[in-house]
């Protein structure tokens, strides 16, 4: 279909993706949390943008650029697993009352979900590296095959930041009457977030 080795996989693949917790995540609840649905789905828009960013850049040529120069793409991924090991240590060790890990600022929420999605090894090495597994080169994939996927995580990823958002907004009073919760959910992402880390390094 368009060009893509398995669709349906494909698409199950970016869900996956998506639902791993992750900076990205951590900025749409933040978002959210302080901007209410309109901050959610501003972040939404922000991730999206930043992924398609990602995407096209794989196209021109980067994804072949690190497979040709295995160190460099061994780079990534080390780097990609360190730093979100470090995230996962981070929201761990945080204490009560602790400033966020992530200073997202209101009014801004677009432009920083937007950078954060830029900077995530997560999203960097699946755009560098696990897409292209769904190209079948059987199928003379050209223009229309990438823009299809463009579509597809560009319309999942938006679904799921508004859907995150919603959930979000009707949790956030409950979250804030009782602390424990928040500590709670922000442990379990840390400690998501540090076993990512170390699959990813131990996947190479």
């Amino acid at each position: 279909m368009f060009g893509i080795a398995d669709y349906g996989a494909f698409v199950a693949a970016i869900l996956v993706f998506l639902l791993v917790p992750g900076p990205g995540n951590l900025a749409l609840i933040t978002s959210t949390s302080k901007g209410g649905l309109r901050g959610g789905i501003a972040a939404s828009a922000g991730i999206v943008a930043g992924d398609q960013v990602l995407l096209w850049l794989a196209v021109a040529g980067v994804a072949a650029l690190l497979a040709a120069y295995p160190t460099a793409f061994a780079a990534v991924q080390w780097l990609g697993a360190g730093y979100l090991a470090w995230l996962g240590l981070k929201m761990l060790r945080a204490k009560p009352g602790a400033a966020p890990i992530l200073n997202i600022r209101p009014r801004q929420y677009f432009q920083q979900a937007f950078f954060i999605t830029l900077l995530n090894p997560k999203a960097i090495v699946f755009y560098m590296a696990f897409f292209p597994l769904f190209v079948d080169p059987a199928q003379k994939p050209g223009l229309h095959t990438f823009a299809a996927m463009a579509a597809t995580i560009a319309v999942l990823g938006f679904s799921y930041g508004v859907v995150a958002s919603l959930l979000t907004q009707h949790l956030a009073a409950r979250m804030r009457a009782n602390p424990g919760i928040a500590r709670w959910l922000e442990k379990l992402a840390g400690l998501m977030l540090l076993g990512f880390g170390l699959r990813l390094a131990l996947s190479r």
